[in-house]
């Protein structure tokens, strides 16, 4: 067994980086900058001087590092090719091989959200669940799998994106994916205070919801926990649209648990219950007692998840 193992979690506008023993313990974690249109893939770049430097700063030899785990914004198939990253401007490349090359260690990749979902179920809000479904419900809506201890990436990379599955029809307004009525247009924190703004404006009924400028999720949800009828209407709602979805995922999936995380879930126990009571409506009834749970590690998810990918793949 090898003493450590690197995590990198790459955003769009950071990436966050993390040292680790092997057992799971942090021992320093850090942030650099993200690049767009970085066709030249300088950002790697950066990466790999980042883990050389702190290698050297904590005298670490490399034969005792397990590997690099990475968390890409982006499909990243079974062998580590990323089917292109829109938001860093990188085209269809072999990020494994890439970055091995640049610091000399294994290294494993994978989707960010799966790799969170992993960090989660190692670590976090999933601890001894071994199959679960993350559902991350931040400014869109994102989605990773685990079934039997292990990612599941699809043919294409591509598992996962749940908020791109659709559920309506008649929305007007395109997704940021192009299409329209995709399940992150109303149940992403940007979905959920537009469908609020939308149903204000053709309303008269009275809401302190009215006094915000501009509306949040977090308004919405804490204007629900007080008791307002627009904000509690607008709860359900979101639960309604969300919970049939997951209702679709566990007929396909079946996991043991549903882990929310993102801002959203900063609201608490008001989105699981909510959720659960709306899922049950809808779920076939051998997956009608599926777990609702937070996610606990936050924006550390996808650091843990990295290491965990990486012991996975090479001890």
């Amino acid at each position: 067994m090898k003493k450590y193992a690197f995590g990198v979690d790459i955003g769009g506008t950071t990436v966050k980086m993390g040292l680790f023993y092997t057992d799971g313990k942090i021992l320093e974690k850090w942030e650099i900058p993200s690049k767009k249109n970085d066709a030249n893939l300088t950002l790697l770049d950066d990466i790999a001087e980042e883990i050389k430097r702190v290698m050297e700063q904590h005298e670490i030899d490399p034969e005792d590092i397990a590997g690099v785990g990475m968390g890409v914004p982006g499909p990243v198939g079974w062998e580590g090719t990323v089917y292109k990253c829109i938001n860093l401007g990188w085209d269809v490349i072999n990020v494994e091989v890439e970055m091995k090359r640049r610091c000399g260690l294994n290294v494993k990749a994978g989707n960010d959200a799966n790799v969170a979902a992993l960090g989660e179920m190692w670590m976090g809000g999933g601890q001894g669940y071994s199959s679960l479904v993350m559902v991350t419900l931040g400014t869109g809506v994102g989605g990773g799998v685990i079934l039997d201890g292990r990612i599941v990436s699809g043919a294409h990379g591509a598992a996962g994106e749940i908020g791109h599955i659709p559920v309506r029809d008649d929305e007007p307004i395109a997704c940021a994916c192009g299409k329209h009525g995709c399940l992150e247009q109303y149940a992403s924190a940007t979905g959920i205070a537009r469908v609020c703004r939308e149903y204000l404006k053709e309303s008269k009924e009275p809401s302190v919801l009215r006094e915000c400028n501009p509306i949040t999720a977090k308004d919405i949800f804490d204007a629900a926990k007080a008791g307002d009828a627009v904000a509690l209407k607008m709860v359900e709602q979101f639960a309604g649209t969300l919970g049939k979805a997951l209702a679709g995922v566990a007929a396909v999936i079946n996991p043991q648990a549903f882990v929310i995380g993102g801002g959203v879930a900063k609201a608490g126990e008001i989105v699981t219950q909510s959720l659960k009571e709306q899922f049950r409506c809808y779920a076939f009834h051998a997956a009608r007692d599926t777990k609702f749970v937070l996610a606990k590690l936050g924006n550390d998810a996808g650091i843990y998840g990295g290491v965990k990918l990486v012991l996975d793949t090479f001890r």
